[in-house]
């Protein structure tokens, strides 16, 4: 059925783009280039904080300073890099209270870091099965179910994320600090959401519309049996 291989193919450029705005995401902190100097999850005021650049980007694997509008001066790549200024700085001095004596925001940004990996993970492998959904049912079935999981991880990853980067750039701003959310992170965290939402529901009904109604008729032949076709 030609609806099958065109949905198939939609699903999969889709699915290819939001695995794209992933990268752009995770790679933030680690590399150079544009547009990856501009992905940061929050951007805060650090001054009276000892040994923080000013101001300070969150961005995957690293805390950047600012330098014409872009990441720079980046510090250490640290895999799953918490957001905690606390820990980040070691001190507890020029931190707005909020962060003191609290693990919460270790562990939101902790658990994001984790899903965003997950839902990567699952991301590609549909990618890959997605090329068998071109020519089977099961293909489509299959990297629907894939992207479904990606789906389900990425929404954990958005949900997270916004919830530590929000609070935490109110708790900067309660103390006078100028902070604000990174647009870019956020918007790609959730058009990558719904490029996998839109992905799955195309694999699945390009699984079904290659369903064959399958028919039963009987005739009786000269001898009296009954003949299915």
């Amino acid at each position: 059925m030609a609806a099958r291989p065109i949905l198939s193919f939609v699903s999969l450029i889709i699915l290819a783009g939001g695995i794209l705005l992933q990268f752009l995401v995770i790679l933030s902190g680690a590399v150079s280039g544009n547009p990856v100097d501009r992905v940061y999850f929050l951007q805060a005021a650090t001054t009276g904080i000892n040994g923080a650049r000013n101001p300070s980007r969150w961005t995957f694997f690293s805390i950047c300073g600012v330098v014409n509008g872009l990441n720079g001066n980046c510090g250490n790549v640290v895999p799953a890099l918490p957001f905690d200024p606390v820990r980040n700085f070691g001190t507890t001095q020029g931190v707005p209270p909020q962060f003191i004596g609290t693990n919460k925001f270790y562990y939101l940004s902790r658990f994001m870091f984790a899903f965003y990996l997950i839902a990567l993970f699952f991301a590609v492998v549909a990618l890959f099965t997605g090329l068998l959904a071109l020519c089977s049912r099961l293909g489509g079935y299959l990297s629907g179910f894939n992207t479904s999981v990606a789906l389900f991880f990425q929404t954990l990853t958005a949900a997270l994320m916004t919830a530590w980067v929000v609070i935490g750039r109110n708790n900067f701003r309660s103390q006078g600090l100028a902070s604000n959310i990174g647009s870019y992170a956020m918007g790609f965290t959730w058009a990558a959401m719904a490029c996998f939402l839109i992905s799955t529901i195309l694999f699945c009904v390009g699984g079904a519309a290659g369903k064959k109604d399958t028919t039963y008729s009987t005739k009786k032949s000269y001898f009296g049996r009954k003949r299915s076709t």
